[in-house]
């Protein structure tokens, strides 16, 4: 059983489809649903909101589960001094919170802790800073001292789930789009994004969603961060 955060659109999206495809049983977690298939299962939720994992309502039925932690917001694209309103909180939920909260959900309901796969898609933002994004930047970065840490205390425990933070590169979506049209006053980055998308160097989301599951499909090999762009299509 897969369950997939941030279905709605994008690589989420691209990753319940090609699973479907395969005809592999889904639950989709996200705001809003367009995919129909006898093998998926949709839940609304909005991730945003604290303690809604803790409302989510999931029967696994004791089988193996790989959770794909994808839903993620970039938020507000400015130098923090210069925004309005932190939405540091909201960002930290999203990206960070709300993913280790259903992996604990979710693995304790697992008998059989080497059945459990906890896939969190990280960014390369999470090894760099980037003025006006430092929210997001500092999410990232927590969610991969959490998703180690996680490993590291299973392993001290004798399990041996499959654990990883994945980087999936940039990737043509809606947050890109986003990113494209701030303006070069609030993020001095914008033209290398805006390079990129002319260059046609941006992954789709059906590539980086076929490189991912081809790449967690693989042996674990206890590694825990992951680039997409240096797996081999």
């Amino acid at each position: 059983m897969y369950v997939i955060t941030g279905v709605s659109k994008g690589l989420g999206k691209a990753i319940v489809e090609q699973l479907l495809d395969a005809e592999e049983s889904v639950i989709g977690i996200g705001r809003t649903n367009s995919i129909e298939h006898k093998n998926y299962q949709f839940i609304e939720c909005d991730l945003s909101v604290k303690n809604a994992v803790h409302s989510l309502s999931l029967d696994l039925m004791d089988e193996e589960v790989v959770l794909i932690n994808n839903a993620g917001i970039i938020g507000d694209i400015n130098r923090l001094s210069q925004q309005e309103s932190l939405d540091l909180n909201t960002i930290m939920q999203v990206n960070t919170i709300a993913p280790m909260e259903l992996a604990h959900k979710l693995y304790s309901q697992t008998t059989n802790k080497q059945e459990f796969s906890l896939i969190n898609i990280s960014s390369g933002a999470a090894n760099k800073s980037i003025p006006s994004w430092g929210a997001y930047c500092a999410s990232k970065a927590a969610l991969n001292m959490l998703t180690e840490s996680f490993y590291l205390e299973e392993v001290e425990l004798g399990n041996h789930p499959t654990v990883m933070a994945i980087s999936p590169g940039v990737i043509d979506t809606d947050m890109q789009v986003n990113i494209r049209s701030t303006s070069e006053k609030n993020f001095s980055a914008v033209q290398n994004f805006i390079a990129m998308k002319e260059g046609n160097d941006l992954f789709s989301p059906k590539e980086a969603a076929r490189r991912l599951l081809n790449l967690i499909n693989l042996p674990f090999k206890k590694q825990v961060f992951h680039d997409l762009r240096t797996v081999i299509p």
